[in-house]
């Protein structure tokens, strides 16, 4: 019967009589799932690894889940190596600190435990999520019912690979966050969500954000980047925005296409809308991608409309970084059948 058509009086809301009862019913919806998205979960309120993706789950009284106090962060996993780790936690603990979200375990033991969660899964390739929260506790808006912050990390099985086709972009009519929050990679996204939705509605890939003083900010979880037909290669200032850990390690890499002459220089700089479409090439910068080129901006095309060379050229830059760039960017997961 449609759910729609049945009266209120006729719905009644199943009990369960038992913890074993619940357990089975969470258990069906992966019963049929042949892969785990989901191949490991770390939680500090169950105090250990989750290898049942039915169990992987957050108390709802924790104040992320009701009340958005919470950070997180993520890593790359390629080839079995974790790409830009300590940067990222590095980052993790920064946006806790702004949040004021204490972690119940130093950096190292945080470190620890997100290498053994991955060797522990078993996944050679896809991504790390983890949170920060201030913990469960009531449903309060002060967190000083909650005895203990939380944190919580997911392995995520994702068979990404380097982007080579371009998309299409809009600029977001979505009012982009104040500073104070923009840099904290905290876990209020509804105005990213509603970015990306406003975006697909429109049939474009994603949006970008334009500050209140008319200069071109970031896209809904990705920062952006363009090269004007000078060749210089200009990413936005991170006063505003969100510090991206791949942006800045391709403001590193960059320069190499400087010293062959390809590009003349690479710099961070205001870029207003006007500046920014008459780019010769555009793209996003993030973990996953780590270049996606961008071919058009509200219906009209960047440069001659085409995926750009030296966009690409970048692109290669960091994806080598990923598959086989210094041992201080990727960190070796020791897993446990080796």
């Amino acid at each position: 019967m449609d759910s729609q058509s049945v009266e209120a009086g006729d719905y009644k809301a199943h009990v369960f009589s038992s913890s074993a009862e619940l357990l089975e019913k969470l258990h069906e919806k992966w019963s049929s799932v042949k892969k785990k998205p989901f191949p490991a979960m770390y939680s500090s309120v169950y105090g250990g690894i989750i290898l049942d993706p039915a169990m992987m789950v957050l108390p709802i009284d924790d104040h992320m889940v009701h009340r958005g106090h919470g950070v997180f962060d993520t890593a790359c996993l390629l080839d079995g190596h974790l790409y830009e780790l300590d940067v990222h936690l590095d980052r993790f603990l920064r946006s806790a600190a702004q949040a004021k979200v204490s972690s119940p375990f130093p950096k190292s033991i945080l470190r620890s435990i997100l290498v053994q969660m991955t060797a522990a899964s078993r996944c050679k390739k896809g991504t790390i999520r983890y949170w920060l929260s201030a913990g469960p506790g009531d449903f309060l808006l002060s967190p000083t019912g909650c005895p203990t912050s939380a944190f919580y990390a997911v392995v995520i099985d994702d068979d990404f690979s380097q982007r080579k086709e371009g998309v299409k972009v809009i600029t977001s009519t979505i009012p982009i966050k104040p500073p104070q929050f923009a840099t904290v990679k905290n876990v209020n996204y509804l105005p990213n969500v509603l970015a990306q939705m406003e975006a697909e509605e429109k049939g474009a890939a994603a949006s970008i954000w334009v500050d209140e003083e008319g200069y071109v900010a970031e896209g809904p979880n990705v920062n952006v980047a363009f090269i004007n037909h000078n060749k210089d290669l200009i990413l936005p200032f991170f006063d505003k925005i969100l510090s991206g850990c791949t942006a800045k390690r391709l403001l590193q890499l960059a320069p190499k296409l400087v010293e062959q002459g390809r590009l003349k220089s690479v710099k961070t700089s205001n870029l207003t809308v006007e500046e920014a479409k008459g780019s010769a090439e555009m793209m996003f910068v993030g973990s996953t991608l780590p270049i996606l080129p961008i071919i058009a901006w509200d219906g009209q095309p960047v440069g001659d409309g085409k995926v750009g060379e030296l966009t690409m050229a970048l692109s290669d830059l960091l994806w080598d970084d990923m598959v086989a760039g210094p041992e201080t960017q990727r960190f070796h997961v020791p897993y446990y059948e080796e």
